[in-house]
């Protein structure tokens, strides 16, 4: 079976919406940096490195220093479809970030996006 487009997708070529859709919306590149580091532990440095480099979002989440655990506390819907209900593992990934990119543009306080306790 195929790979999903979105797995061989440059990070680099999405990343440019992700800051505009947060823009759009009074927000800043900051925050959405700060989001996919909360995400994966990359560093600002680290990130910055593999946006340059290029890398497609499947090898963007298998080399991610450390997933954040609380990340499957990242409920609701994307696309129509339930976050905690998709089976593929890099899917629900890629789904985590939309899902915080689409809260951070909603208005919603960065420490109920990164859940803080």
């Amino acid at each position: 079976m195929a790979k999903h487009r979105i797995y061989t997708m440059k990070v680099a070529g999405v990343y440019p919406h992700y800051v505009a859709k947060a823009e759009k919306k009074g927000r800043t590149r900051a925050e959405v940096d700060e989001i996919i580091r909360w995400l994966t532990g990359y560093s600002q440095d680290e990130l910055e490195a593999r946006l340059e480099a290029g890398a497609d979002f499947e090898t963007f989440f298998a080399e991610a220093p450390r997933l954040n655990p609380a990340r499957t506390a990242i409920t609701g819907t994307i696309c129509g479809v339930r976050i905690e209900e998709i089976e593929d593992p890099l899917m629900r990934e890629v789904r985590y970030l939309d899902k915080l990119i689409d809260e951070l543009g909603k208005g919603r306080p960065m420490e109920k996006i990164l859940r803080a306790s």
